[in-house]
């Protein structure tokens, strides 16, 4: 049995084997649709969510299963009645596979130690496997292979997305580089773990608090939120004084290869972390990578299920 917790314990060839299935998932869905027949996923819902929920319910369906939505605000695991260890195991009992949506990455790592099925990291406070394995497969559509490509990842360095992506760039060989102040650098250990796996596959990873110099000669320009969800509305003022300087305009875009595409995994805030001009410009490819959760959630889903 394996679970998708982090792109960090997975290898590049595993990741590949996913990318490539999401693929083939894309291209001809009508050879899946009973792929998963009769088997059942349940999603468990700590964090709001539309492209979470949308990719992974529409996927199962589409696959043949069935797919129940689990809101812990109204249920015992979520009102403390329940302990996590005890709620995952009636879960394993009765369903084949779970995701869970969460603020903190210890529980889904207790959801994994307990579980008897497969569990799906779908995002916690740490890591967003999920949508990084969509942002890839929409970066191989783009640009083909991954070696040599350079990412610029603008804003919140110590953010789940900047995380998952560090990963999941420096273990198929993509050179990144994170542009953020020092307040927000990535956490020091998803650095330094990613730096071992860029010299593993002969990338490069740099972290800097200069914008120009994180998005210099990039292939793909990518950002995110400045508010996540658990950031509370009493620090937006601060936050956007604290990241402005890292705001992707057409001025900052052309520091970039001319052929370099923007990536933003959504939701988007025109005129804080992009301008409208860049997000809905020629280069944004938004709306095709979130489309591409669709077909990378099946792929997940599919390989940890053992249905390929």
């Amino acid at each position: 049995m394996k679970h998708l917790i982090s792109l960090k314990d997975w290898s590049a060839q595993e990741i590949l084997e996913v990318l490539d299935l999401a693929d083939k998932v894309k291209a001809n869905p009508q050879t899946y649709r009973k792929a998963l027949k009769q088997k059942t996923l349940v999603m468990i819902f700590e964090k709001p969510s539309l492209r979470t929920r949308l990719s992974f319910e529409i996927g199962m369906t589409q696959l043949g299963g069935h797919a129940i939505h689990y809101d812990m605000s109204t249920s015992p695991m979520g009102g403390g009645k329940e302990t996590i260890e005890d709620s995952i195991k009636v879960i394993s009992r009765m369903c084949n596979i779970v995701m869970a949506r969460l603020f903190h990455h210890e529980d889904i790592l207790k959801m994994a130690e307990y579980a008897t099925i497969p569990v799906i990291n779908a995002l916690t406070d740490e890591g967003h496997p999920c949508q990084i394995l969509a942002d890839l497969q929409t970066i191989r559509e783009k640009k083909g292979e991954f070696k040599g490509l350079k990412l610029a990842y603008l804003g919140d360095g110590y953010n789940n997305v900047t995380h998952s992506l560090m990963q999941g760039c420096t273990k198929l060989g993509m050179h990144i580089s994170v542009g953020s102040p020092e307040e927000q650098m990535p956490a020091v250990e998803v650095t330094e773990d990613c730096m071992r796996f860029a010299q593993e596959s002969g990338s490069e990873l740099v972290v800097t608090d200069d914008a120009v110099e994180a998005i210099k000669e990039a292939d793909i320009v990518y950002t995110d939120s400045w508010m996540s969800y658990h950031i509370p509305k009493t620090e937006e003022a601060a936050r956007i004084k604290l990241f402005t300087p890292y705001q992707v305009n057409a001025e900052l875009m052309k520091h970039a290869k001319p052929d370099a595409i923007f990536m933003n995994c959504l939701p988007a805030l025109r005129g804080a972390e992009q301008t409208a001009e860049v997000i809905d410009g020629p280069q944004s490819v938004v709306f095709d990578e979130a489309e591409n959760r669709l077909h990378a959630q099946k792929a997940v889903m599919l390989t940890l299920c053992g249905a390929v």
